[in-house]
Protein backbone atom coordinates (compact mmCIF):
# COMPACT_ATOMS: atom_id res chain seq x y z
CA UNK A 1 0.00 0.00 0.00
CA UNK A 2 1.53 3.63 -1.32
CA UNK A 3 -1.35 5.69 -1.97
CA UNK A 4 -4.06 7.08 -0.09
CA UNK A 5 -6.95 9.18 -0.41
CA UNK A 6 -7.94 11.15 2.52
CA UNK A 7 -11.18 13.38 2.75
CA UNK A 8 -11.90 16.21 4.66
CA UNK A 9 -9.56 18.86 5.16
CA UNK A 10 -10.13 20.18 8.35
CA UNK A 11 -8.51 19.23 11.99
CA UNK A 12 -8.35 15.64 11.93
CA UNK A 13 -7.89 15.22 7.52
CA UNK A 14 -4.94 17.30 7.78
CA UNK A 15 -3.71 15.41 10.94
CA UNK A 16 -3.83 12.33 8.76
CA UNK A 17 -2.58 13.26 5.88
CA UNK A 18 0.42 14.70 7.35
CA UNK A 19 1.06 11.57 9.55
CA UNK A 20 0.68 9.21 6.10
CA UNK A 21 3.07 11.83 4.42
CA UNK A 22 5.53 12.00 7.04
CA UNK A 23 5.84 7.96 6.71
CA UNK A 24 6.59 8.12 3.07
CA UNK A 25 3.24 7.34 1.82
CA UNK A 26 1.34 9.46 -1.40
CA UNK A 27 -1.49 11.70 0.26
CA UNK A 28 -4.31 12.78 -1.88
CA UNK A 29 -5.99 15.44 0.26
CA UNK A 30 -9.65 15.79 -0.79
CA UNK A 31 -12.58 18.83 0.16
CA UNK A 32 -14.82 20.88 -1.69
CA UNK A 33 -13.60 23.52 -0.83
CA UNK A 34 -10.19 25.04 -2.14
CA UNK A 35 -9.47 27.56 1.02
CA UNK A 36 -9.85 24.54 3.50
CA UNK A 37 -7.27 23.15 1.44
CA UNK A 38 -4.95 25.88 1.56
CA UNK A 39 -5.29 26.18 5.29
CA UNK A 40 -4.20 22.41 5.27
CA UNK A 41 -1.32 22.40 3.51
CA UNK A 42 -0.49 25.83 6.00
CA UNK A 43 -1.28 24.01 8.71
CA UNK A 44 1.05 21.19 8.29
CA UNK A 45 3.62 23.16 7.26
CA UNK A 46 3.78 25.00 10.22
CA UNK A 47 3.24 22.01 12.04
CA UNK A 48 6.71 20.72 10.35
CA UNK A 49 8.15 23.73 10.77
CA UNK A 50 7.90 23.31 14.49
CA UNK A 51 8.83 19.69 14.26
CA UNK A 52 12.34 20.81 12.23
CA UNK A 53 12.60 23.64 15.29
CA UNK A 54 12.72 21.40 17.88
CA UNK A 55 15.12 19.31 16.03
CA UNK A 56 12.44 16.21 15.66
CA UNK A 57 13.01 16.41 11.50
CA UNK A 58 15.01 18.03 9.29
CA UNK A 59 14.42 20.64 6.31
CA UNK A 60 14.70 17.80 3.89
CA UNK A 61 12.47 15.43 5.97
CA UNK A 62 10.11 18.47 5.89
CA UNK A 63 10.25 19.29 1.87
CA UNK A 64 9.50 15.58 1.18
CA UNK A 65 6.48 15.14 3.39
CA UNK A 66 5.17 18.21 1.65
CA UNK A 67 5.85 17.07 -1.85
CA UNK A 68 3.76 13.69 -0.55
CA UNK A 69 0.73 15.47 -0.36
CA UNK A 70 -1.52 16.80 -3.46
CA UNK A 71 -5.31 18.19 -3.26
CA UNK A 72 -8.08 18.30 -4.98
CA UNK A 73 -11.46 19.39 -4.92
CA UNK A 74 -12.83 16.93 -7.04
CA UNK A 75 -13.79 13.60 -5.39
CA UNK A 76 -13.23 11.34 -8.15
CA UNK A 77 -10.55 12.42 -9.33
CA UNK A 78 -8.91 12.72 -5.51
CA UNK A 79 -9.47 8.59 -5.02
CA UNK A 80 -7.75 7.12 -8.60
CA UNK A 81 -5.13 4.74 -8.31
CA UNK A 82 -5.65 4.60 -4.33
CA UNK A 83 -5.33 1.24 -2.23
CA UNK A 84 -7.10 3.24 0.54
CA UNK A 85 -9.60 5.62 1.30
CA UNK A 86 -10.08 7.45 4.36
CA UNK A 87 -13.22 9.64 5.68
CA UNK A 88 -12.46 12.39 7.78
CA UNK A 89 -15.31 14.72 7.35
CA UNK A 90 -17.71 16.47 9.91
CA UNK A 91 -19.68 13.77 12.60
CA UNK A 92 -22.40 13.99 10.80
CA UNK A 93 -23.92 10.21 9.74
CA UNK A 94 -26.21 12.05 6.95
CA UNK A 95 -23.18 13.47 4.83
CA UNK A 96 -20.85 10.56 5.98
CA UNK A 97 -23.26 7.98 4.47
CA UNK A 98 -23.79 10.15 1.35
CA UNK A 99 -19.49 10.10 1.25
CA UNK A 100 -19.67 6.58 1.12
CA UNK A 101 -21.56 5.82 -1.29
CA UNK A 102 -19.69 8.30 -3.51
CA UNK A 103 -16.62 6.75 -3.01
CA UNK A 104 -18.20 2.99 -3.18
CA UNK A 105 -18.93 4.19 -6.54
CA UNK A 106 -15.59 6.00 -7.77
CA UNK A 107 -13.26 3.30 -6.56
CA UNK A 108 -12.96 -0.51 -7.87
CA UNK A 109 -13.96 -3.27 -5.24
CA UNK A 110 -10.54 -3.61 -3.46
CA UNK A 111 -9.84 -0.62 -2.27
CA UNK A 112 -10.40 -0.30 1.38
CA UNK A 113 -12.43 2.35 2.77
CA UNK A 114 -11.72 3.47 6.30
CA UNK A 115 -13.95 6.42 8.15
CA UNK A 116 -12.27 8.35 11.33
CA UNK A 117 -15.60 8.61 12.76
CA UNK A 118 -15.29 8.60 16.91
CA UNK A 119 -18.86 7.13 17.36
CA UNK A 120 -20.79 6.24 14.69
CA UNK A 121 -21.80 2.65 13.56
CA UNK A 122 -19.57 1.26 11.07
CA UNK A 123 -21.84 -1.50 10.53
CA UNK A 124 -24.31 0.86 8.96
CA UNK A 125 -21.57 3.14 6.89
CA UNK A 126 -20.70 -0.31 5.45
CA UNK A 127 -24.11 -1.30 4.45
CA UNK A 128 -24.20 1.77 1.57
CA UNK A 129 -21.49 -0.03 -0.12
CA UNK A 130 -21.29 -3.06 -2.05
CA UNK A 131 -17.95 -4.32 0.04
CA UNK A 132 -18.90 -4.00 3.62
CA UNK A 133 -16.19 -6.00 4.25
CA UNK A 134 -13.73 -4.04 3.25
CA UNK A 135 -15.22 -1.17 5.46
CA UNK A 136 -13.52 -0.36 8.90
CA UNK A 137 -13.00 2.28 11.22
CA UNK A 138 -9.80 4.18 12.05
CA UNK A 139 -10.37 6.42 15.23
CA UNK A 140 -7.25 8.53 15.19
CA UNK A 141 -6.45 10.87 17.99
CA UNK A 142 -5.86 14.74 17.92
CA UNK A 143 -3.82 15.61 17.27
CA UNK A 144 -2.88 13.74 14.88
CA UNK A 145 0.87 13.52 14.41
CA UNK A 146 1.84 13.41 18.06
CA UNK A 147 -0.67 10.61 19.84
CA UNK A 148 -0.13 6.93 19.46
CA UNK A 149 -3.38 5.28 19.97
CA UNK A 150 -5.67 4.70 16.94
CA UNK A 151 -8.68 2.43 17.37
CA UNK A 152 -9.27 0.05 15.00
CA UNK A 153 -13.47 -0.41 14.99
CA UNK A 154 -14.59 -3.86 13.27
CA UNK A 155 -17.90 -3.54 11.90
CA UNK A 156 -20.02 -6.59 11.45
CA UNK A 157 -19.10 -7.63 8.32
CA UNK A 158 -15.28 -6.52 8.31
CA UNK A 159 -12.86 -9.37 7.19
CA UNK A 160 -10.06 -10.53 9.48
CA UNK A 161 -7.48 -10.21 6.57
CA UNK A 162 -8.47 -5.80 6.05
CA UNK A 163 -8.65 -5.72 10.15
CA UNK A 164 -5.19 -6.92 9.98
CA UNK A 165 -4.08 -5.25 7.01
CA UNK A 166 -5.06 -1.93 8.72
CA UNK A 167 -3.53 -2.57 11.85
CA UNK A 168 0.11 -3.39 10.54
CA UNK A 169 -0.29 -0.28 8.71
CA UNK A 170 -0.97 1.89 11.80
CA UNK A 171 2.22 -0.02 13.40
CA UNK A 172 4.18 1.42 10.47
CA UNK A 173 3.16 5.17 10.73
CA UNK A 174 4.40 4.96 14.35
CA UNK A 175 0.88 4.35 16.16
CA UNK A 176 -0.37 2.28 18.66
CA UNK A 177 -3.53 0.40 16.92
CA UNK A 178 -6.12 -0.76 19.51
CA UNK A 179 -8.95 -3.25 17.55
CA UNK A 180 -12.48 -2.70 19.36
CA UNK A 181 -16.01 -4.23 18.49
CA UNK A 182 -18.57 -1.48 16.63
CA UNK A 183 -21.13 -0.13 19.71
CA UNK A 184 -21.96 3.23 19.61
CA UNK A 185 -18.69 5.40 20.89
CA UNK A 186 -16.44 2.23 20.48
CA UNK A 187 -13.67 2.60 23.36
CA UNK A 188 -12.83 5.74 23.67
CA UNK A 189 -15.64 8.21 23.46
CA UNK A 190 -17.74 5.71 25.34
CA UNK A 191 -16.04 6.69 28.56
CA UNK A 192 -14.82 9.94 27.99
CA UNK A 193 -17.89 11.51 27.05
CA UNK A 194 -19.82 10.99 30.01
CA UNK A 195 -16.76 11.90 31.99
CA UNK A 196 -16.97 15.18 30.62
CA UNK A 197 -20.75 15.64 30.66
CA UNK A 198 -20.43 14.78 33.87
CA UNK A 199 -18.38 17.79 34.52
CA UNK A 200 -20.14 20.17 32.42
CA UNK A 201 -23.36 18.84 34.79
CA UNK A 202 -21.39 19.77 38.08
CA UNK A 203 -20.65 23.20 36.81
CA UNK A 204 -24.44 23.42 35.67
CA UNK A 205 -25.63 22.52 39.16
CA UNK A 206 -23.24 24.90 40.76
CA UNK A 207 -21.24 22.07 43.03
CA UNK A 208 -17.65 23.88 41.41
CA UNK A 209 -16.52 26.06 38.82
CA UNK A 210 -14.28 25.69 35.45
CA UNK A 211 -11.22 26.53 36.71
CA UNK A 212 -12.12 24.12 40.34
CA UNK A 213 -13.21 20.83 38.06
CA UNK A 214 -10.34 20.96 36.08
CA UNK A 215 -7.84 21.51 39.21
CA UNK A 216 -9.59 18.72 41.05
CA UNK A 217 -8.76 16.03 37.62
CA UNK A 218 -5.75 17.56 36.51
CA UNK A 219 -4.06 17.23 40.02
CA UNK A 220 -6.04 14.81 41.72
CA UNK A 221 -6.44 12.39 38.85
CA UNK A 222 -3.00 13.27 36.79
CA UNK A 223 -4.81 14.06 33.24
CA UNK A 224 -2.92 16.35 31.25
CA UNK A 225 -5.89 18.91 30.80
CA UNK A 226 -9.33 19.20 32.96
CA UNK A 227 -11.99 18.09 31.42
CA UNK A 228 -13.90 21.45 30.52
CA UNK A 229 -10.74 22.92 28.53
CA UNK A 230 -10.53 19.29 26.72
CA UNK A 231 -14.27 20.00 25.57
CA UNK A 232 -13.66 23.03 24.37
CA UNK A 233 -10.18 21.41 22.44
CA UNK A 234 -12.15 18.38 21.01
CA UNK A 235 -15.65 21.14 19.82
CA UNK A 236 -18.56 21.65 22.30
CA UNK A 237 -20.43 20.56 18.83
CA UNK A 238 -18.33 17.48 18.59
CA UNK A 239 -19.11 16.60 22.19
CA UNK A 240 -22.82 16.93 21.98
CA UNK A 241 -22.74 14.32 18.87
CA UNK A 242 -21.19 11.77 19.88
CA UNK A 243 -23.40 11.97 23.36
CA UNK A 244 -26.19 12.12 21.37
CA UNK A 245 -25.32 9.11 19.33
CA UNK A 246 -24.46 7.56 22.55
CA UNK A 247 -28.01 8.16 24.08
CA UNK A 248 -29.82 7.34 21.00
CA UNK A 249 -27.66 4.25 20.30
CA UNK A 250 -28.25 2.83 24.24
CA UNK A 251 -31.52 4.30 25.33
CA UNK A 252 -30.07 5.06 28.95
CA UNK A 253 -30.17 8.20 30.28
CA UNK A 254 -27.00 8.55 31.69
CA UNK A 255 -25.89 9.77 28.72
CA UNK A 256 -28.35 12.02 28.12
CA UNK A 257 -26.38 15.55 27.21
CA UNK A 258 -26.15 18.44 29.58
CA UNK A 259 -28.92 21.05 29.25
CA UNK A 260 -25.93 23.67 29.40
CA UNK A 261 -24.07 22.12 27.03
CA UNK A 262 -27.01 21.62 24.28
CA UNK A 263 -27.48 25.49 24.74
CA UNK A 264 -23.69 26.53 24.27
CA UNK A 265 -23.60 24.63 21.36
CA UNK A 266 -27.28 26.91 20.07
CA UNK A 267 -25.50 29.68 21.14
CA UNK A 268 -22.62 28.71 19.11
CA UNK A 269 -20.32 28.54 22.11
CA UNK A 270 -18.04 25.52 20.25
CA UNK A 271 -15.01 25.77 22.20
CA UNK A 272 -11.44 26.54 20.36
CA UNK A 273 -12.73 26.22 16.69
CA UNK A 274 -15.50 29.44 17.96
CA UNK A 275 -13.22 31.38 20.16
CA UNK A 276 -14.98 30.48 23.25
CA UNK A 277 -16.53 27.65 24.99
CA UNK A 278 -16.18 27.23 28.93
CA UNK A 279 -12.75 29.00 28.50
CA UNK A 280 -11.91 32.32 26.01
CA UNK A 281 -9.47 31.28 23.26
CA UNK A 282 -9.42 34.34 21.44
CA UNK A 283 -6.44 35.67 22.92
CA UNK A 284 -4.66 32.41 21.94
CA UNK A 285 -3.55 29.22 23.81
CA UNK A 286 -1.24 29.86 26.47
CA UNK A 287 -2.89 30.87 29.47
CA UNK A 288 -6.73 29.86 30.26
CA UNK A 289 -9.08 32.53 30.60
CA UNK A 290 -12.14 31.18 32.13
CA UNK A 291 -15.12 32.86 29.46
CA UNK A 292 -16.92 35.42 31.34
CA UNK A 293 -19.83 33.69 30.89
CA UNK A 294 -18.69 31.58 34.13
CA UNK A 295 -17.43 34.58 35.72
Amino acid sequence: MKNVAVIGAGTMGNGIAHTFAQSGYKVNLIDISQPALDRAIATISKNLDRMVAKEKISEADKTATLANISTFTEMVEGVKSVELVIEAATENVDLKLKIFKAINDATNENVILATNTSSISITQIAAVTNRPDKVIGMHFMNPVPVMKLVEIIRGYSTSDEVTNTIMDLSKKLGKTPTEVNDYPGFVANRILMPMINEAIITLHEGVAGVEEIDTVMKLGMAHPMGPLQLADFIGLDVCLSILNVLYEGFGNSKYAPCPLLVNMVMAGKKGVKSGEGFYSWTHGTKDLIVSSQFK
